[in-house]
């Protein structure tokens, strides 16, 4: 997990470096603050108009959709959050498979909640639907 932290951030200093080249070179006298300000805001920007898309659509089907990709965005930084803190902490083992466990446990748990809810659906649409073929024919009484 350390190695793979070290690696990420290995790639976010070469693009930091290759950004601030790129500024010096255009002549930006732009501070690392600066720069943090517009990269940052653009690929929030950018990023919120995809989700925005997304996300409407996804309404539109269902709001559980919805739901599970907040739900899973915060158990991503959960269980990497808990790694990071082990590995400053040293109580702990900060280990990737331990992220990727966590994180299988939430798709686990969240597949049984599909599950159940879909047998209960169908379920429901069943005992309906018999009630409906049920209320259409006439009983007649020969007594």
């Amino acid at each position: 997990m350390k190695d793979i932290i070290k690696f990420i951030a290995e790639i976010v200093n070469v693009i930091h470096d290759i950004i601030m080249e790129i500024a010096a070179r255009i002549g930006w006298q732009a501070t690392d603050k600066d720069l943090h300000l517009w990269i940052i805001g653009i690929i929030g920007i950018i990023s919120f108009f995809i989700v925005q898309a997304v996300f409407k659509r996804l309404a539109k089907w269902s709001i559980t959709s919805i739901s599970f990709i907040y739900t899973f965005t915060l158990i991503l930084v959960l269980v990497f959050a808990i790694e990071i803190q082990q590995g400053i902490t040293g109580r702990g083992n900060m280990e990737f498979a331990d992220a990727v466990i966590g994180i299988y446990g939430f798709l686990l748990f969240f597949g049984c909640y599909v599950v159940i809810r879909l047998l209960r659906m169908t379920l429901a649409r069943t005992i309906k639907k018999g009630k409906k073929e049920n209320d259409g024919k006439q009983t007649r009484y020969n007594g």
